[in-house]
């Protein structure tokens, strides 16, 4: 028995075990990809407060280790849902394996979104990516797309025009949503093109791979073709969080529709960091999150 099993091995999952332990409770992380989140994938991460630029791979390492050395259990399991108890929580995997705790923090983080397009889900891995580290080197020198327009494309862009011959950047907008920082040193790159007010509605394909994009200009309804040997995909996120739809209220967009305090409408149950609604999804705030939630649920222990 846990005093807080917590759901998600991101930086509000691994924020929450710091805290919680630090609390004197006892607790298990589990985690269904990978530890440390989507921020691991970052390769370069310089909005952290005190630390100029890391790596996300590096950071995720280090919230890691801190939280295994305070004494965190850590499992590789994908959760499928949960039960209320007269304990308090049971945690269900898909490995056939069940968790109890006291308390229970969600913190599920998001999965990429894609463009729906026919195809797409075969194309995963023959073409289409969604990580400029763990992928890029695999189109050295050769012509690649990255698709969307925000910091995260920004910054996988710039890492893409370090090793690929030439990067079209499709931004779906007039302008990009990134940092006005990230779109200036990628704008003076000479191998990096942008296309704006442009979107795919189509993949060009060759026994099973993919070869090429089929691009609509939004403005002046102008259809045209870009070969290409891969495709970054950086259009945003969404929630996973259905299955607890039971016991924590979602919004109309699917997302934990709690407040700044992290709590649910099940007393011993909280959610932290990008699963849950707020307007400012970053590194800092999953952080923010997982150690308010980390503190209500140790009240919530201490009182009941």
């Amino acid at each position: 028995m846990y005093d807080i099993v917590i759901v998600g091995g991101g930086p509000a999952g691994l924020t929450a075990a710091v805290y919680a332990l630090r609390g004197g409770k006892n607790v298990v992380v589990i985690e269904k990809n990978g530890f440390g989140g989507q921020i691991a994938y970052s390769p370069k991460v310089e909005n952290i407060p005190g630390t100029i630029q890391i790596s996300g791979a590096e950071f995720a390492d280090k919230l890691v280790e801190q939280a295994m050395n305070l004494g965190a259990d850590m499992e590789l399991e994908t959760v499928t849902g949960i039960e209320k108890t007269d304990f308090g929580f049971r945690v269900n995997t898909e490995e056939g394996n069940a968790f109890e705790g006291k308390t229970v923090i969600l913190a599920l983080g998001v999965k990429h979104r894609t463009l729906g397009l026919p195809g797409e889900e075969e194309l995963v891995g023959n073409g289409i990516s969604f990580c400029a580290v763990c992928d890029g080197a695999f189109y050295t020198g050769q012509n690649v797309a990255m698709i969307g327009g925000g910091n995260s494309a920004l910054q996988e862009a710039l890492l893409l025009s370090e090793v690929c011959n030439q990067v079209t950047v499709v931004q779906n907008l007039g302008d990009f949503t990134g940092e006005k920082k990230l779109a200036e040193a990628l704008v003076q790159k000479e191998n990096v093109k942008v296309l704006f007010n442009t979107v795919v509605d189509g993949y060009l394909t060759e026994d099973g791979s993919l070869t090429g994009l089929r691009l609509n200009n939004q403005q002046t309804g102008e259809v045209s073709q870009i070969a290409v040997d891969g495709a970054f995909l950086a259009v945003g996120l969404l929630p996973e969080n259905d299955a607890f739809a039971e016991f924590a209220k979602l919004n109309d967009w699917g997302y934990f529709d709690s407040a700044e305090d992290c709590r649910t409408g099940t007393p011993g149950l909280f959610v932290a960091g990008d699963c849950r609604s707020k307007r400012i999804r970053q590194v800092v705030t999953a952080a923010s999150d997982g150690a308010i939630a980390a503190t209500a649920a140790c009240m919530y222990l201490d009182q009941n």
